[in-house]
């Protein structure tokens, strides 16, 4: 995975509540290959109701656009992957709610997309904010929690685990291989306090 560390772009205002992973990407669209992306199916049939918060997405104000802000309950129902894939293929990199589905959130870090809560109040007031409305560059500090837009600066909370990953690009796997050290160390202890419960390497010696 690529780390993230810093992100400055325009962020989308999705003034929608309780977005689930059937409305990120609807299930159709999950028979087809990765490979070919799923980013045009992000929140695909929303985007298509005439006046929906979600075809903010196609205005030319949000293009290239790498932060998503909405408001609570966001990526709950299913735990479908691909929701998270719709995301990450549309160029997203970071979203801000008040809170997240859990097997959602956990998802998008293993795909490099922040899962950032904000306090429901700086949620609403980032939706209505002149400067994100006109598409204007806000930019997330990952290392500081800090979410700056114009003058104003706003702390986010991100599990310190989540955090470490996405600082360093990491997957589960390597996450537990940057503790082989410490891993290793114990093994060696415990070999040693408990020598009877190292294996029989060489299997029973045949009789006779």
């Amino acid at each position: 995975m690529t780390p993230l560390t810093k992100v400055e772009s325009a962020a989308i205002p999705l003034a929608l509540a309780n977005v689930d992973t059937d409305q990120l990407i609807p299930a159709r669209f999950m028979k087809r290959p990765r490979g070919d992306g799923y980013g045009s199916f992000l929140l695909h049939d929303l985007r298509a109701e005439a006046g929906n918060e979600a075809a903010k997405l196609d205005d030319p104000l949000f293009q290239n656009a790498e932060i998503l802000i909405a408001r609570r309950n966001f990526g709950s129902g299913s735990s479908r992957e691909a929701a998270v894939y719709a995301l990450a293929d549309f160029g997203i990199r970071c979203v801000f709610a008040p809170s997240f589905g859990d097997i959602f959130a956990s998802n998008a870090v293993k795909n490099g997309v922040l899962p950032a809560q904000l306090a429901e109040g700086d949620i609403e007031t980032l939706l209505t904010d002149g400067l994100i409305a006109q598409g204007g560059a806000v930019r997330v500090d990952l290392s500081d929690q800090m979410l700056h837009c114009g003058n104003r600066v706003f702390h986010f909370d991100i599990d310190p685990v989540w955090k470490k990953q996405l600082l360093n690009g990491w997957d589960d796997i390597d996450m537990t291989r940057s503790y082989q050290n410490a891993i290793e160390a114990f093994v060696e202890g415990d070999r040693v306090k408990r020598p009877w419960a190292e294996p029989d390497r060489d299997g029973p010696v045949a009789s006779g």
